[in-house]
C-alpha cells in the first residue's frame, strides 16, 4: 500500500454545460492533480462498478459530458510540459485551457494555426469533440495534434502518434471521450502570426455562386447568412505584418447591440414574425459596412458567443454546399411558421484521416444554425431542426459531436467508414464500458 494516494471526491456537485441547455449531479465530482489520483479514481470506480465521465470546459452543447456516477474535472491538470522551439511543437497536460496555451505559446514566439470560437476549453476535450474553425487549407482542430497520451480503464498508459499505436492515435484525435483519460496532447504549432480581418456584405447569390473565388481568395473565410433575407456577411481573415488596430465600435457590437437583440428576441416569442425583420435590422445595424480589424491570432479567431443559445452544426461534403443552403432557405420560405435566428454560419475545412472526423476524406463545409434562449427562454425550434437535419442527411451530412442532433448507431455506420474500426478499438480499450454515458450509448448502441 505504499504510495496510496487518498482522493477525495465530493458530492453535490451539479454540473451544467455553458449553454445551461444539460446537466446532471455527478455522486462524486473529482479534481485530480497527479496520473495517480487518477489511477485511484479509475480503481474506486471498478471496486464500486461506477461509471466515469472526464470533463474539461463542459462548454459542449450537448449531453456528451454529463453522468450520474464519477466526474473527473480536469482543470487542475493544466501545465505545459515541453516547449519544442525547433519542432515548433508544444506538449500539455489535457485540462489546460486553450485560453492559457494561446498565452504561453506567444511568450514563446508560437501559435496554434487554426482555433475555434471559444478558448475556455481544454486541450483534451478539444479534441474529444472535433473542434473546428474554418479555412480550406487548415483541417479540424485535432489535425494539429501530432501525439497524446491515454490513460486507458486498466490503469496503462499509452503514448499514441502516427507512428506509435498509430491505430489508436487516429480513433483518439476525436476521442469522444470514451477511450480513457487523455492525459497530455502534443500541437504542431506555427510561428506566431497577426491576422487582418475583413468583413463586407454581400448577397446570398454572389457568395454561392463565386465560392471557389473567396476560398482561394481568402486563407480564413467564412461566412454569415441572415434567414428570411437575401443578406450576408463575408468574412476573411489572413496573415498579415500590419500593427493591430480596429473599427469595429464595441459599444454598438456587444453593448448595445447584444442588449438589443436578446430583448427583441424575447419579443419575437410573442410574435414569431418579427423574427424575419429583427435578422434584418441587425445586418442593416452591424454588418452593412465595411469593418476591419487587425490582431493577434488568436483574439480574431475567438469571439464571444453572445447569450445562451442552442446550436447545431453539420459538415457536408464542400460541393454541396450551394444546394443545400439553397434548400434550407427555400424550406423557411415556404413554412412562413418556421422562425430562424440569425446567423447561419458557414465555414470550410479540409479532409483528413481522423476515423470519427466529420471531414474524414472529404473537404467539407460546416452549416451552423442557432436558436438564442433569450433570457433562457425556449424558443420553439422543432420543424427549424427537423427541417435542416433532413437536408443535411440528404447530402451526406455528419454531426458535429459537440452539438445536439438525434442521430443513432445505424446513422453513424453509415456516415463513418471507419466506425467499425473505432468500436473496436474502443472495446478493446473500455471492454467494462467505464467510460460511456446516455449520450455515448445511442452511439454505440
Amino acid at each position: 500500500l505504499l504510495g496510496l494516494v487518498q482522493v477525495h471526491g465530493q458530492g453535490g456537485v451539479k454540473f451544467q454545460n455553458w449553454a445551461k441547455t444539460y446537466g446532471s449531479s455527478p455522486e462524486l465530482y473529482f479534481q485530480p492533480t497527479s496520473v495517480e489520483e487518477i489511477r485511484e479514481i479509475l480503481d474506486m470506480a471498478r471496486q464500486r462498478d461506477k461509471r466515469v465521465k472526464v470533463v474539461g470546459g463542459g462548454h459542449s452543447p450537448s449531453d456528451i459530458a454529463c453522468t450520474d456516477d464519477f466526474m473527473i474535472q480536469m482543470g487542475k491538470m493544466n501545465r505545459v510540459l515541453k516547449v519544442d522551439k525547433e519542432k515548433q511543437q508544444v506538449t500539455v497536460e489535457g485540462g489546460i485551457l486553450l485560453s492559457d496555451l494561446n498565452i504561453e505559446l506567444s511568450k514563446h514566439g508560437l501559435a496554434l494555426a487554426n482555433l475555434g470560437a471559444i478558448s475556455e476549453v481544454t486541450a483534451a476535450g478539444v479534441i474529444g469533440t472535433g473542434t473546428h474553425n474554418t479555412g480550406i487549407k487548415h483541417g479540424i482542430l485535432p489535425t494539429q495534434v501530432v501525439a497524446l497520451t491515454l490513460l486507458t480503464a486498466s490503469g496503462e498508459i499509452l503514448e499514441c502518434s502516427e507512428s506509435i499505436n498509430a491505430d489508436i492515435f487516429q480513433a483518439a484525435r476525436l476521442h469522444l471521450g470514451c477511450l480513457g483519460v487523455v492525459l497530455a496532447v502534443t500541437f504542431q504549432c506555427v510561428p506566431q502570426f497577426h491576422l487582418h480581418e475583413v468583413a463586407f456584405p454581400s448577397t446570398l447569390g454572389e457568395v454561392l455562386d463565386h465560392l471557389e473565388d473567396h476560398l482561394k481568395r481568402s486563407q480564413y473565410f467564412r461566412f454569415l447568412w441572415f434567414p428570411h433575407s437575401e443578406n450576408v456577411s463575408v468574412i476573411y481573415q489572413d496573415p498579415t505584418n500590419k500593427p493591430p488596430s480596429s473599427s469595429a465600435s464595441w459599444l454598438w457590437d456587444y453593448a448595445l447591440g447584444y442588449y438589443l437583440l436578446e430583448f427583441l428576441l424575447w419579443i419575437s416569442t410573442f410574435v414569431p414574425g418579427l423574427v424575419r425583420w429583427i435578422n434584418r435590422f441587425f445586418f442593416w445595424l452591424l454588418f452593412s459596412s465595411r469593418v476591419e480589424n487587425i490582431g493577434v491570432s488568436y483574439k480574431i479567431f475567438n469571439y464571444e458567443c453572445r447569450f445562451k443559445q442552442h446550436v447545431q452544426d453539420w459538415a457536408i461534403p464542400i460541393e454541396k454546399t450551394k444546394e443545400a443552403l439553397l434548400e434550407l432557405k427555400a424550406a423557411l420560405e415556404n413554412n412562413p411558421k418556421m422562425v430562424a435566428h440569425y446567423p447561419v454560419e458557414v465555414r470550410f475545412a479540409r479532409g483528413d484521416e481522423i476515423w470519427l472526423s466529420p471531414c474524414f476524406q472529404r473537404d467539407s463545409c460546416y452549416m451552423n444554425i442557432i436558436m438564442y434562449r433569450p433570457y433562457g427562454k425556449n424558443v420553439p425550434r422543432l420543424n427549424y431542426w427537423l427541417t435542416y437535419e433532413g437536408i443535411m442527411k440528404k447530402h451526406g451530412g455528419r454531426p458535429h459531436w459537440a452539438k445536439a442532433h438525434s442521430c443513432t448507431r445505424k446513422d453513424f455506420e453509415k456516415m463513418y467508414p471507419a466506425f467499425p474500426k473505432f468500436c473496436s478499438i474502443r472495446e478493446k480499450l473500455d471492454p467494462t464500458g467505464m467510460f460511456l454515458n446516455a449520450y455515448l450509448e445511442k452511439v454505440f448502441y
